[in-house]
């Protein structure tokens, strides 16, 4: 039996940016449209909006979703069922063609880089609407942007959703435009926008308050050499990445520290009105994330839901932890995009990632808002180019071909050389042992601006800062401490506190 076509009418009522989006669609009535909207903006519900109206009026007879995730397939999956679009998250490459029971299948981009041409006989065989969520993850390989190329060369639409359209590659993404603009350099064109700022004006995403933690950091070298640097001083990039991974390490005071505080503060947004609010660690790799976990349930006494990978029941895991009130959930990459907790308010970003790309998405899982008066806090490391990206939140970027890359920008390869597991050889431990670290609140940053606080890990001001009731009395207290002698940042570049010397 055929898969009905989808009631309009039933449809919820769409967001400003979206009915303005898909006004702008349908008047264009393009091949390929892409949309770039903040994370937790609501690009499912447009997408989905525009499905239907595709299907409602004949344009299409299937449609195709492309995911980065397992995960996602079944989240998208659920999503189009709620508005009668039926969607086969469990279509594999063997089948070859969805059921007539679906109107479509949803799969990811290593299914269609695996086995392009039966993603292309299936789009072939009926007209279709490709939706491409997350279309910058076409351009991650040959492999995966070759593939998604040749499947839905022949669809009759394609809809291509980014929150991030950024990348630090040349690979250019499938569909989508470029342009030359002035500096003879392409980038990337959008047909629709909607950035963190507009988001934030609207009261659809929440306000985020980064808390920076320094800190003294020792480690040993391979030559048996000591080093000692405080975390977040102007130093070189591979003693920057060294000291990173030692304030990181699970058996340091650091990390505890951190993770005491963030609590503290996820007690203070229940005791606020979020009853149900959860905190989220985003770890560089398993093994730490089992550390974590375990650091966690030491200190608060209930233990965190642990989702290592796209493997059997992590998807399962995170739906039970989205729909709990459980307090705490340890990950490694996959919850750093895409995926859907509302009650995620509180974060730590214990990873080595540090690309603009990465930590968009990871912070993006903090910011989408239920009700008015709810805010975000995010702990991270007190490293230069972490504290510029959290300062540069609401900033619009495109992926640009042929940049240079920056000299004065974080090597990503450097570090997570510097950090990587150390399960598949033992060498990196004989090269590097973190010795100790301990924690101090650095800084805190609010709608671009970085305030000074110099607050100790577990003292009455660190406290001060934690219990901060609304999204702007974090930068406030920081203002008043500043006006009783402290030194001020708001003119600083983040990490760059007046005053520090570049070494001690």
């Amino acid at each position: 039996m055929a898969a009905r076509t989808p009631v309009l009418e039933t449809f919820p009522a769409l967001r400003a940016w979206q009915r303005k989006a898909l006004v702008e669609y349908l008047r264009r009535r393009t091949e390929d449209f892409t949309a770039v909207a903040t994370p937790g903006a609501g690009k499912t519900t447009f997408a989905l909006r525009i499905a239907a109206e595709l299907l409602a009026d004949g344009t299409v007879e299937a449609v195709t979703v492309v995911a980065p995730t397992e995960h996602l397939k079944t989240q998208w999956s659920t999503a189009a069922a709620r508005v009668g679009i039926q969607l086969d998250a469990a279509f594999r490459n063997a089948d070859l063609h969805s059921s007539a029971d679906f109107h479509g299948a949803v799969v990811t981009y290593a299914q269609v880089g695996m086995a392009p041409q039966v993603h292309r006989r299936r789009t072939m065989t009926r007209r279709t609407l490709v939706i491409l969520d997350e279309i910058h993850h076409a351009g991650d390989s040959r492999t995966w942007g070759d593939g998604v190329k040749n499947a839905f060369e022949p669809a009759v639409r394609r809809l291509m959703l980014t929150g991030t359209p950024f990348r630090s590659d040349d690979n250019p993404i499938p569909f989508v435009s470029y342009e030359r603009g002035g500096d003879g350099l392409l980038r990337s064109r959008a047909d629709s926008v909607y950035g963190y700022s507009e988001a934030l004006r609207d009261g659809v995403v929440r306000p985020v308050l980064f808390l920076a933690y320094s800190g003294e950091t020792r480690w040993r070298t391979n030559a048996g050499e000591e080093l000692a640097a405080r975390l977040g001083e102007p130093m070189t990039q591979d003693l920057v990445a060294q000291a990173w991974r030692t304030a990181l390490d699970p058996a340091g005071d650091w990390m505890p520290q951190v993770l005491r505080a963030a609590d503290a503060r996820l007690t203070v947004l229940r005791n606020a009105g979020m009853s149900d609010a959860a905190g989220l660690v985003i770890a560089s790799d398993q093994q730490t994330a089992r550390s974590y976990a375990k650091l966690i349930d030491q200190l608060t006494g209930e233990k965190a839901t642990v989702v290592l990978s796209d493997d059997v029941g992590a998807s399962a895991r995170i739906e039970s932890f989205a729909a709990s009130e459980q307090r705490w959930m340890v990950a490694v990459r996959m919850v750093s995009e895409g995926v859907d907790i509302p009650r995620l308010a509180v974060g730590v970003y214990a990873t080595s990632a540090s690309t603009p790309l990465y930590f968009a998405q990871a912070i993006g899982r903090f910011v989408r808002a239920r009700r008015t008066g709810e805010t975000a806090s995010v702990f991270l490391p007190s490293v230069p180019h972490l504290l510029g990206l959290a300062s540069e939140m609401e900033a619009e970027r495109d992926h640009v071909l042929g940049k240079p890359k920056d000299p004065d920008g974080f090597d990503d390869d450097l570090l997570e050389r510097a950090q990587r597991d150390d399960q598949a050889s033992g060498e990196l431990e004989k090269r590097f042992a973190a010795l100790s670290a301990t924690a101090e609140l650095d800084q805190v940053i609010f709608d671009g601006a970085s305030f000074g606080t110099a607050a100790q890990a577990g003292t009455p001001e660190e406290e001060e800062y934690l219990a901060a009731g609304v999204a702007d009395r974090g930068p406030g207290l920081a203002a008043a401490h500043q006006a009783a002698g402290r030194p001020a940042c708001r003119a600083a570049p983040p990490g760059r506190r007046p005053g520090r010397s570049a070494g001690r």
